[in-house]
């Protein structure tokens, strides 16, 4: 089946867009000061911080890579174990929750800081912008698939779209204005997608129709991908999720513990709903559109069903990529706002002076990223770098100030370097050789040095 674009979608994407950009500029007028604008006040309740973890981690990630680009590209079953590293991930946040809150930091950068000193803050900056920008770019191709699906313009125009509203929204109001708008999106894209499995499934012909028209591998369990291959797709988001500043900042950012915890278990709950549904919905997309770019599977859904169903998921789908694309830019010019202007160039900065310079690197970021996806084939190899680069070259580090009271600055500081260089030459300088995506490397590499070399610098 070929894809036929659909003009009357953009009227759901365009209404839903007006309306984030409606909320954004009136929570926007609630902000007086720098922690209103990257911590909304430490004021979240349950039900704004359950939706803003659950929009916040499924983004274009989810989208247009993840359980989208598994589902379509290695079958269901890969796609449904995407979900298992996020479940086992919000797990391991729920235990220390209470211990980030007791930092009270605006970055990851500054609680590293504590443990390992000033020079481990500016590594885990810059390590955190080269992350954060390239998980921004992919959000910006997201809505660059909606925008082609829709009126038939290029995704490179999309692209250009889907950058100036991303830049738009995340600079008016920061997380005071993005936490309610995710909250809302969370919400009503769990309903889009309970509305769109059962129709996709009856248009492709139900389950038998489905199966007898992808290929035979995508019913195994790996999909034909080696166990190593497959722990190479798995392993990104784990360790992303463990030490991403995105979800320590929103937790941070919780009126209390109670409200932390709840809003944890929301976001358990809601993930064992959204992610099957999202594997589903693509995996039936590879019947009915096997020729497609796999990032574009479960939008090209909303082409065949009816129109108000269709653009229903469509605005869905749009307000996850958007509040993501928001939340990892905001994140990553607070890096350079607190943990490198602030930090070594303008030391006297005002509090006005910091929010203003927040929203001026937000800009700049949102350039760099939309100048970023250009170097990566598809949104799924974008996604696995930006994931590893953070994954390898933070978490180890990060955990460890958490659980092993023995680290020191020398094991933290090089974990960090090894892990963030070797993922960069696997990636760019051996062009992934095996076809294996880096972190099976760049991972235990990290991990065994922040041991060894914590172990040689101790004193006994």
């Amino acid at each position: 089946m070929e894809i036929t674009h659909n003009p009357a979608l953009l009227w759901f994407v365009g209404g839903y867009g007006l309306i984030m950009v409606i909320m954004g500029i009136y929570f926007s007028r609630k902000i007086s000061n720098s922690e209103d604008f990257i911590l909304a006040g430490k004021g979240l309740g349950t039900f704004v911080l359950t939706g803003t973890l659950l929009a916040t981690w499924t983004g274009s990630g989810s989208i247009s890579g993840g359980e989208t680009s598994m589902a379509f590209t290695y079958g269901i079953i890969p796609a449904l174990l995407m979900m298992v590293p996020t479940l086992v991930g919000i797990g391991i946040l729920y235990l220390i929750a209470p211990k980030i809150r007791q930092f009270g930091k605006y970055t990851v950068s500054g609680i590293l800081e504590e443990k390992y000193g000033s020079t481990a803050r500016m590594i885990a900056s810059i390590i955190i912008i080269l992350a954060f920008v390239g998980i921004v770019s992919y959000q910006m191709t997201g809505i660059g698939f909606i925008l082609n699906l829709t009126t038939g313009i290029s995704v490179e125009t999309g692209t250009i779209i889907g950058a100036v509203l991303i830049i738009f929204l995340a600079s008016i109001g920061g997380l005071r204005s993005v936490a309610p708008t995710d909250a809302l999106s969370a919400f009503f894209a769990i309903a889009a997608l309970f509305i769109t499995l059962p129709t996709i499934f009856a248009i492709a012909g139900g389950w038998d129709e489905i199966t007898a028209n992808v290929p035979a591998s995508h019913l195994t369990a790996t999909g034909g991908l080696s166990n190593i291959q497959l722990l190479g797709f798995l392993l990104p988001s784990l360790f992303l999720l463990l030490g991403d500043q995105n979800m320590y900042q929103r937790l941070a950012s919780s009126s209390g513990d109670k409200s932390s915890k709840k809003a944890q278990i929301g976001w358990l709950v809601g993930m064992l709903l959204i992610s099957p549904s999202i594997s589903f919905i693509a995996f039936a997309s590879s019947s009915l559109f096997p020729d497609i770019d796999p990032g574009m599977a479960l939008m090209a859904t909303t082409v065949v069903m009816p129109t108000a169903i269709g653009g229903i998921l469509l605005a869905a789908a749009t307000a996850f990529i958007v509040t993501t694309g928001n939340s990892y830019l905001l994140s990553a010019a607070t890096n350079v706002t607190y943990d490198i202007v602030g930090k070594h160039i303008k030391k006297d900065a005002t509090d006005q002076q910091l929010l203003k310079m927040t929203k001026f690197f937000i800009i700049i970021l949102g350039v760099f990223a939309y100048i970023l996806i250009s170097y990566f084939p598809t949104v799924l190899s974008v996604q696995m770098y930006a994931y590893t680069v953070y994954g390898a070259g933070l978490t180890p580090a990060l955990l460890a100030v958490f659980f092993w009271k023995r680290v020191n600055m020398a094991g933290g500081i090089s974990s960090m370097i090894a892990g963030v260089v070797t993922t960069l030459v696997w990636e760019i300088a051996l062009a992934k050789p095996f076809d294996l995506n880096s972190v099976v490397v760049a991972l235990p590499v990290a991990v065994i040095v922040l041991i060894v070399v914590t172990l040689a610098t101790s004193k006994k």
